[in-house]
């Protein structure tokens, strides 16, 4: 018994051996060739679409915009030591500034508007009565004193067509 077993050990292991003779060479060749392949033979990959000039100059368009738009506010870069500020915000013409600002009642703000890019939009400052205006995109800020502030604040414009560019406001407490 303990012969046969060793027999059929035997007879197991040439063939393992046999095998892995037939398949060392198959490997070996497989493998160089898909190493030394020519990168031209191969299926190239499709390429992305990349977006033209034109496609990216708004982006790039409203960089520059907004960057203006902050200075002419000086917002670019303000830090704790300027007491007057409250706030300010940075929109895109076509979304328009929605904000709703809360304040204390009584006192007195001044609010700075500015549109930077090309046509016109219309700003709307909830008071006590709405005040309504239309305000050239031109880089050149609208300012108005609020007197006795309500207790919230709504600044909205919305752009005229064709308008186009950055939009930004800013509201800072009076001096006295």
């Amino acid at each position: 018994m303990a012969l046969v077993e060793h027999k059929l050990v035997t007879t197991r292991r040439k063939h393992l051996a046999n095998g892995a003779a037939v398949a060392a060479p198959i490997l070996a060749v497989t493998l160089l060739a898909g190493c030394s392949s020519n990168p031209s033979d191969e299926a190239k990959p499709t390429e992305k679409p990349r977006p033209s000039p034109t496609a990216s100059a708004p982006a790039n368009n409203q960089g520059a915009l907004g960057r203006q738009a902050k200075a002419a506010l000086g917002t670019q870069s303000i830090d704790d030591s300027d007491h007057l500020f409250v706030e300010s915000g940075l929109e895109r013409v076509s979304d328009g500034i929605h904000a709703e600002s809360p304040l204390p009642r009584g006192r007195s703000y001044e609010l700075s508007v500015v549109c930077s890019g090309k046509g016109k939009v219309r700003l709307s400052v909830s008071l006590k009565s709405p005040h309504v205006q239309t305000m050239d995109c031109d880089g050149v800020p609208v300012r108005q004193r609020i007197s006795d502030s309500p207790s919230t604040l709504r600044i909205d414009t919305s752009a005229i067509s064709g308008a186009s560019g950055m939009v930004a406001w800013r509201i800072d407490r009076a001096a006295k």
